[in-house]
């Protein structure tokens, strides 16, 4: 029986398995399925300080890795597959009046007062797992703990971030946070000043202060508003006569 072959350059096809292979071990698939989340206990303390001082340039101090551990303080949740933690997110709620000067103008006086905003400390995950979503599953379960009934005054999600982290930005902003603030010299890692952005995300109906553009807007569309008030007001008037 005749049959069609097609030949391979060896040296070619070498180099295609190679790069097939360095891929794989890039990002190796991980179904989100297979990924179980959990909140974070004492026994987690060695395993959680290894793994942030791998991803992250900021050394924390010890006690910072006992408070997430055990205080019911911090929402911190880990994601969990083939019984290691791959990833894992820190946050807790603030007051407004508890935030320090160069973060209280996320919202605007009158709403800050008495509502509270969600401050991400930390959020990583694993170099052989990234881009596989274990990120995104991380931030949505913040944001949905966080836009319940009960969490209704929190108006916000903020968080910190190095000028030089590109890809965290990226993330951050493909998910709707928006550049709010530049800190100049805000991190100091190894003796030397880093700067940093401030990334905000507004919900439960939360928003930035008004700027004098969104006053025009406002006074334009109560204009609009009231110019169709006036004209319907007038169409009755003149069939109440006739």
């Amino acid at each position: 029986m005749a049959g069609n072959f097609t030949w391979h350059n060896k040296e070619k096809l070498e180099q295609s398995t190679t790069l097939n292979a360095t891929r794989q071990s890039e990002v190796p698939l991980c179904s989100i399925a297979d990924v179980q989340l959990r909140f974070l206990c004492p026994d987690d303390l060695n395993e959680v300080r290894n793994l942030c001082q791998d991803w992250f340039p900021i050394d924390y101090p010890l006690s910072w890795y006992e408070d997430i551990t055990s205080s019911s303080r911090f929402y911190a949740l880990a994601a969990v597959y083939n019984f290691a933690i791959i990833g894992l997110i820190v946050a807790e709620i603030k007051k407004f009046n508890k935030l320090n000067k160069e973060d209280r103008g996320i919202l605007p006086d009158s709403m800050g007062r008495k509502s509270e905003i969600g401050y991400i400390l930390s959020l990583g995950v694993h170099r052989k797992h990234r881009r596989n979503g274990i990120g995104s599953l991380l931030l949505d379960s913040l944001i949905n703990h966080l836009t319940t009934a009960e969490r209704t005054s929190v108006k916000a999600i903020f968080l910190h971030v190095l000028s030089t982290n590109q890809a965290a930005i990226l993330f951050y902003e493909k998910r709707r946070f928006h550049l709010h603030s530049f800190l100049p010299y805000y991190y100091n890692i190894r003796g030397k000043g880093k700067d940093g952005f401030t990334y905000v995300t507004y919900i439960n109906g939360g928003h930035p202060p008004w700027t004098l553009l969104d006053y025009i807007k406002h006074f334009a569309s109560k204009m609009i508003a009231a110019r169709f008030v006036f004209s319907w007001m007038t169409t009755k008037i003149r069939q109440l006569f006739r």
